[in-house]
């Protein structure tokens, strides 16, 4: 970074640090909030943009060489007047970044001439040519643009540290995505009674990247089509450079006919496994058990503070409702050959003791199984819980791309539209985590800087917007630089300069 940018940087900091401290002096005699003669005026000359961030996630998909991989994989238009289809991708990708949340949002920055300069565009496509892009997909199309995305991805990976590729944690999963509409093809009704679609993701845990959006009508199985998507996932794990590779899954995901195959392949694997007759039989067998002790989260560096009143289990307990209390948990293994496997593995069960309460009574004690099966035999068995339960950050990830980024929504009209649009508007969120990866990081100050990345990296997509997405500049075209100046500033803009530095061309 220049000097002259971190001296400007240091500057402000200190400034907001005086006004803070000035605040406190105040007498409070009345609020501070007291502005009151606002008026607002038209700027003539200038041109500027609230989500400036945007030219520097551009950089980040020039740098991977993500629209050239998307142009040699996907031919869709038969004619490019004048759009590519990496035009197309990123406008919607872009979208998501600048906090649209629908195609129509695209109408504001399709008429903002500073978004344009920006991007160094003339236009970008209106929101029913986007739409109408969609529906261009069809499988094999699909197909075609995740491996596009996918090899750009690789690029990214190749520019990380060797620590990075001890190995690759893949989980997968399928979420509902409800839909009011009732003309759009593929949708169905779901077990619980939601009329949408059932679509899969399969991601790396070690960055939470989506590999890979399977779109399936509502009313299929959680599990439809995760095997063939495992082994995409782990073909492009190894030809990153992943030393080991290891699968994750619910109890959906225990797809036995595979076990042999992905063990013989020495890919591990974690899953699920359904409690049911035989297993808990088996598990009562066990002789031995050992008392399970799970390792925190997190280490907390400030002092211990006093356990708020829990209100909840007071009125749980008031009201004498039905109460199920943890009151410990044990851990045991055993030897299991499912029947679709030529040989045994490893099953860890987990014994749950729950008191079962009403009001101030005890009812009873009740025993709940719980079983994970793995072929890693050199897991220790409080691993093999924790990577279980680790598991379940997958559910954060598509919270985001529901949510934040908003890619699991279904606003075009056909099962493959949607599915197409899914892809591309998930590829913000990939955006987002290639940043973090390509972040650079000094010698000198190593443990922050590696805070920092990590930080966001896990950053909810909200967030990250508003850090380093959304942030106001002046564009100013010249000969031959698109000039972003920075108006205002934020905490993590040395962290952005840092980025800029390292991607400028």
């Amino acid at each position: 970074m220049k000097r002259k940018i971190r001296r400007i940087l240091e500057a402000r900091k200190r400034k907001m640090e005086r006004r803070l401290l000035k605040a406190l002096e105040q007498d409070g005699e009345r609020p501070t909030l007291k502005a009151s003669n606002i008026q607002y005026e038209l700027a003539e000359r200038n041109n500027a943009i609230g989500h400036g961030g945007i030219g520097l996630a551009h950089l980040v998909t020039r740098q991977v060489g993500l629209d050239r991989e998307i142009d040699k994989r996907v031919e869709v238009l038969k004619i490019h007047a004048p759009y590519h289809e990496s035009d197309h991708v990123l406008n919607i990708a872009y979208n998501s970044l600048c906090g649209g949340t629908t195609l129509d949002d695209i109408e504001l920055r399709r008429n903002d001439t500073a978004h344009l300069d920006a991007l160094g565009a003339e236009s970008i496509p209106d929101p029913t040519t986007a739409g109408d892009f969609c529906r261009r997909f069809d499988e094999s199309d699909i197909e075609a643009l995740m491996a596009g995305i996918n090899a750009a991805r690789l690029k990214v990976w190749q520019q990380q540290p060797p620590e990075f590729f001890a190995r690759a944690s893949i989980d997968a999963d399928g979420s509902m995505v409800e839909t009011l509409g009732e003309c759009k093809q593929g949708m169905d009704i779901s077990h619980n009674g939601i009329w949408g679609y059932h679509p899969l993701v399969v991601s790396l845990a070690n960055t939470q990247e989506p590999l890979f959006i399977l779109n399936r009508s509502g009313n299929r199985p959680s599990h439809e089509g995760a095997p063939e998507y495992f082994d995409a996932a782990i073909a492009l794990c190894r030809e990153a450079g992943f030393r080991e590779v290891l699968l994750r899954g619910d109890t959906d995901f225990s797809l036995t006919k595979n076990f042999d195959r992905w063990d013989a392949d020495e890919v591990k694997f974690v899953f699920g496994f359904d409690a049911k007759k035989n297993m808990i039989a088996r598990a009562e067998e066990v002789e031995e058990y050992w008392e399970l002790e799970r390792r925190a989260a997190r280490v907390l560096k400030t002092q211990l503070r006093e356990r708020p009143t829990n209100v909840k289990e007071q009125i749980v307990v008031e009201r004498e409702f039905k109460n199920l209390r943890l009151k410990s948990e044990e851990v045991a293994e055993f030897e299991y050959k499912p029947t679709k496997c030529n040989r045994s593995y490893r099953v860890v069960v987990v014994a749950k003791n729950i008191s079962v309460e009403k009001g101030e009574q005890v009812l009873f004690d009740e025993i709940r199984y719980f079983f994970y099966i793995t072929n890693d035999r050199r897991m220790k068995t409080k691993e093999v819980v924790r990577q279980a339960g680790q598991r379940c950050n997958q559910e954060n990830l598509i919270a985001q791309l529901k949510s934040g980024v908003r890619a699991l929504h279904a606003p075009v009209n056909t099962l493959n539209a949607n599915w197409a649009y899914m892809v591309m508007a998930a590829l913000s969120w990939s955006i987002k985590a290639w940043m973090a990866l390509l972040l650079p990081i000094t010698p000198r100050w190593r443990e922050r800087h590696k805070q920092e990345r990590e930080r966001l990296l896990r950053m909810e997509f909200r967030k990250f917007a508003q850090a380093m997405i959304q942030v106001p500049c002046q564009i100013v075209k010249t000969g031959r630089r698109i000039i972003y100046r920075l108006l205002g500033s934020n905490s993590w803009q040395p962290v952005f300069f840092r980025l800029w530095f390292a991607l400028r061309p």
